[in-house]
């Protein structure tokens, strides 16, 4: 085990660098950031100066020639990933790559490949598995606590601000790769499939609307997602749906209990009456957001020093990709698409 610190160097310091990754890197003990690296030199400087690190930089390969760090952290637009990713496995780096994890499953799929070519490790930043209450979850799911779960249901309803939709790349199709399937779709078909035992999928229907924006990517999708065990996924997610407050929620049906999250609650019948065997105090919204964040990068770092098994690995976020890619067809054709 190397008990060494772990050298980090972010490339991106945009909103969620800022919000979320650099604060948590800062409360990790085992790890250090170096460097911070973003295209807009002043931004660069100022999260510097912000966040009391040593040294900064507008051009990525000064990340990847310093040979004090030993993994980069790319914050950046999703139509970047590939490119930095490969390029610092190539340079012995060990990397983690915000979500989405690249535009297409092709690109994934090559920065999967130079991640075995240089043996470096390969991490995509999926935070939302990585929440408490999925943990625990996880846990009741895979101990059999729900018996065979047959059905699960998952949502994220969260309203943006389309006012400035011109001048951000999260709704061009080139610089995102997609539109709300890629930002919170993503996220829950991730955690729910890692959640069902990623059973292996045969067929999806997906229909997508694109109400609110002026341009090329979908502000709301549903779709159902079936999978060779017989259970089936169903996931609705929207930018635009008018609702009192964001919604985030997953529902799990199975033989023995129904599970439901934010907050845990697994309900099972004893003795005649449905009871919620999780009583533990909820998290809030807050903290859990936060603290994945925090567990996801404590989980990185653990995996450099311990050569542990990841949890979100680099092929894992390949194949969420290639879902994603067939639920876009079957809205794109209006049929049901058999994989």
């Amino acid at each position: 085990m190397n008990t060494k610190k772990v050298k980090i160097g972010i490339i991106g310091a945009g909103k969620i660098a800022q919000i979320a990754h650099i604060p948590q890197w800062k409360k990790i003990p085992e790890a250090e950031i170096i460097s911070v690296c973003d295209v807009q030199a002043s931004t660069a400087e100022s999260v510097s100066k912000k966040y009391n690190v040593s040294s900064w930089s507008k051009n990525p390969d000064d990340i990847f020639k310093n040979e004090e760090i030993d993994a980069v952290d790319i914050c950046t637009d999703t139509q970047s990933h590939k490119d930095l990713a490969i390029a610092a496995l190539s340079a012995g780096k060990h990397v983690l790559v915000e979500k989405p994890f690249a535009l297409t499953y092709a690109d994934a799929m090559e920065m999967v490949a130079a991640s075995e070519k240089y043996d470096r490790l390969l991490m995509a930043a999926m935070n939302v598995r990585f929440r408490k209450e999925l943990i625990t979850l996880k846990s009741f799911i895979k101990g059999k606590e729900l018996g065979d779960v047959f059905s699960c249901k998952v949502t994220w309803f969260k309203q943006l601000d389309f006012s400035h939709q011109g001048r951000h790349w999260l709704f061009k199709k080139e610089k995102s790769g997609g539109g709300v399937l890629m930002d919170l779709g993503i996220q829950m078909l991730d955690a729910s499939w890692w959640l069902l035992g990623n059973p292996a999928p045969v067929a999806v229907k997906a229909k997508t609307f694109n109400y609110s924006s002026k341009f090329d990517v979908e502000d709301t999708a549903f779709c159902m997602i079936e999978f060779e065990n017989g259970a089936i996924l169903n996931m609705d997610v929207s930018w635009s749906i008018l609702a009192e407050k964001e919604t985030l929620s997953a529902t799990f049906f199975g033989t023995e209990a129904t599970a439901t999250i934010n907050p845990l609650c697994v309900y099972k019948k004893l003795h005649g009456n449905l009871i919620n065997i999780v009583p533990t105090k909820d998290e809030n919204s807050t903290l859990r957001y936060i603290r994945s964040y925090h567990n996801e990068l404590k989980h990185f770092v653990t995996c450099i020093q311990q050569n542990t098994r990841m949890i979100s690995n680099g092929r894992e976020a390949a194949s969420r990709l290639q879902l994603i890619e067939a639920i876009y067809q079957s809205a794109n054709e209006g049929r049901e698409v058999l994989l």
